[in-house]
């Protein structure tokens, strides 16, 4: 007798496998400098809101400010360097140096493992920490604070880098114009990355 399958309850692999955005074998966890984009769960405008060119952080964005610089003080192996809370994502550059810092949190599923020290690493930790104390301030349990991934660069040059610093001082007046503002007028303003 073959065992009943039930085809509601079997996942589409076509459309559950997420493709890696990650550069194929290239190691997160060497020395370097990344910009790192992080949305929010849905793009829900979450942390604040842009007043005049200027963020203006609410409780949640300040959690996330203070989630930022604290892993910078306890993971030893990464340097921060310019960086910006908006409405409904972050802006970050994260170099990695190479000293040992704290352990990532503990997950119960033993298929999550990480390289230790890279950059998925702190994107986890610094994700995760953000999301208890916003669910403690919310007063809610387990409800999505990010998406489910990120986006990287990898900064190759220091011409790279200081137009990605540009980009990140200069988002909130840009906020109108952001591909990420949900009521944009349809026009995008241009990542230091794309190139015309």
């Amino acid at each position: 007798m073959r065992p009943y399958i039930d085809k509601t309850m079997t996942p589409n692999l076509d459309k559950h496998q997420r493709r890696s955005i990650r550069l194929k074998h290239y190691d997160y966890s060497q020395a370097g400098a990344y910009f790192i984009t992080i949305c929010t769960y849905d793009k829900e405008c979450l942390f604040g809101k842009v007043t005049n060119g200027e963020m203006v952080l609410n409780e949640y964005g300040k959690v996330v400010e203070e989630e930022w610089y604290r892993s910078g003080k306890i993971r030893h192996e990464i340097e921060l360097d310019a960086f910006i809370v908006m409405p409904n994502h972050i802006h970050g550059v994260v170099t990695i140096v190479g000293a040992q810092g704290l352990a990532p949190l503990q997950h119960d599923h033993a298929h999550l493992q990480r390289k230790p020290r890279s950059l998925s690493t702190f994107v986890t930790g610094f994700k995760s920490a953000v999301t208890i104390r916003v669910n403690e301030l919310r007063g809610t349990l387990c409800e999505p604070v990010w998406q489910r991934n990120y986006y990287e660069h990898v900064i190759r040059n220091e011409h790279d880098l200081n137009d990605i610093r540009e980009y990140i001082v200069n988002n909130a007046q840009k906020w109108d114009s952001d591909s990420e503002n949900p009521s944009n007028d349809g026009t995008t303003s241009r990542s230091p990355l794309r190139k015309t």
